[in-house]
């Protein structure tokens, strides 16, 4: 849904506005949107987001004053690998551009999670932030969870 939002609304930027902690502060609802399509991730980061307590989740993200984003993709860019193998990047506006020596069949380094914080009414960036995918000391599945913590603590300083 908000996929479809962004894909058409081009002029939404991806820096987070001046006021964005006090509009997360002010949301009351929010809808969650699980792009990774991992459930044991999407379980333990609504299990978080339950726990906390601090927000309604809704059903329907036209009921939400707030979208939180799962993904397995940088918000605001990264590292890519391309379906043909070939290496590239995401740069600070989304563009992709590939690598100009090409690097083919090279895998990413480390996956990550990405939990991104999206107003419904302006379709702004209020925040966003990644955290290490797997591993045996920190979770196998936790990262959803320990993304829902981030923003927990971020918007408690």
């Amino acid at each position: 849904m908000l996929s479809y939002y962004l894909q058409f609304h081009p002029q939404l930027k991806t820096k987070a506005p001046p006021d964005a902690k006090a509009r997360i502060l002010l949301a009351k609802s929010v809808y969650f949107e699980d792009q990774i399509g991992d459930a044991a991730v999407r379980q333990e980061a609504l299990q978080q987001l339950k726990k906390w307590g601090r927000f309604k989740i809704a059903k329907d993200s036209k009921e939400a004053d707030l979208i939180l984003v799962l993904s397995s993709d940088p918000r605001k860019g990264g590292y890519v690998v391309f379906s043909g193998g070939q290496t590239g990047t995401v740069g600070k506006n989304g563009q992709i551009e590939e690598d100009e020596v090409p690097t083919y069949n090279k895998a990413a380094p480390v996956r990550y999670a990405y939990l991104t914080v999206y107003d419904t009414k302006t379709g702004a960036n209020l925040w966003s932030a990644e955290h290490q995918w797997g591993g045996a000391l920190t979770g196998f599945h936790s990262a959803g969870a320990r993304l829902v913590n981030k923003l927990r603590k971020e918007i408690a300083k």
